[in-house]
């Protein structure tokens, strides 16, 4: 049993699939890798995510302790997006999942291909 946050998980796997789970969580880190991003900036990255969603993942990973957000005291407001150190530490996590997703598109268009029936196999019907 393992407890973070007011919460108990029954295993690691739990505790980072809530900490980094769902659709957009991992795209969030995975565009922060590399440089600080404001608000608007994650929005033009993610096109897809409603700004409602973005600002509640964004408040999660903040919370968790994986992204650190820096609010400039100025007019009109200015609010950047940055990734802690816990966050810098599952690039490497994240890079592995992102060429498995490309080694899995392939290897899946090659079973598909292979799935297909060929010329032969109508033939012998």
């Amino acid at each position: 049993m393992i407890k973070f946050k007011n919460n108990e998980y029954q295993c690691s796997m739990e505790l980072t699939l809530a900490l980094i789970g769902g659709k957009w969580k991992a795209l969030i880190l995975w565009h922060l890798a590399d440089k600080t991003l404001r608000y608007s900036e994650l929005r033009k990255v993610l096109p897809n995510v409603t700004p409602k969603m973005l600002t509640q993942q964004l408040r999660e990973l903040e919370d968790s302790g994986l992204v650190k957000r820096f609010i400039y005291t100025q007019i009109p407001p200015k609010v950047e997006y940055s990734l802690t150190q816990a966050g810098k530490s599952l690039l490497p996590i994240l890079d592995t999942l992102c060429k498995w997703g490309m080694n899995y598109a392939n290897e899946y268009e090659q079973i598909e291909q292979e799935k297909k029936p060929t010329k032969e196999d109508t033939e012998s019907v």
